[in-house]
């Protein structure tokens, strides 16, 4: 799994409008990516809500929030107009980019092992060095823990 130091992968991804995003627009720019198992489920809709919560005071540091899953566009859209997210959201249904960043893998559910993705999310630097990491993220207060360090890191 990628941490910190490691160089981003470049992607490129469908976004919830059905639009290429390309990383490369986000050349020069500190963003925080987070990979999430499904849209519409408990704890991605209370990660997502948290994050669009938080929106404003990271866009305020010109930081912007990505969500990323294997969701559809179609799916994606419906997800954010339902919880009225603020948040760029995008479409990886072959899972290259979470294989790349190493957030696929095997992981307990309801007791029982299974491969799916894996909550995590990075911040990742001007350069596209990723200054932080949180793997098999908790949601409860996590948006809150990554807007403290993606200060934190402005201010060093």
């Amino acid at each position: 799994m990628i941490d910190v130091g490691d160089r981003f992968p470049e992607f490129v991804l469908n976004d919830e409008n059905g639009e290429r995003f390309d990383s490369r627009s986000l050349d020069g720019i500190r963003y925080v990516i987070y990979f999430y198992p499904k849209d519409g489920s408990s704890g991605c809709t209370r990660e997502a809500v948290d994050f669009s919560a938080l929106y404003p005071k990271f866009m305020l540091r010109n930081i912007p929030v990505i969500g990323v899953s294997k969701d559809s566009a179609e799916s994606h859209m419906r997800f954010k107009e339902k919880n009225s997210l603020k948040i760029k959201l995008l479409s990886d249904p072959e899972h290259e980019l979470q294989e790349k960043v190493g957030v696929r893998g095997k992981k307990m559910m309801y007791g029982r092992e299974v491969t799916g993705t894996i909550r995590s999310t990075f911040i990742v630097g001007r350069d596209g060095i990723v200054e932080a990491a949180w793997k098999g993220v908790k949601v409860p207060g996590h948006a809150d823990k990554v807007l403290e360090k993606a200060i934190s890191l402005i201010k060093s």
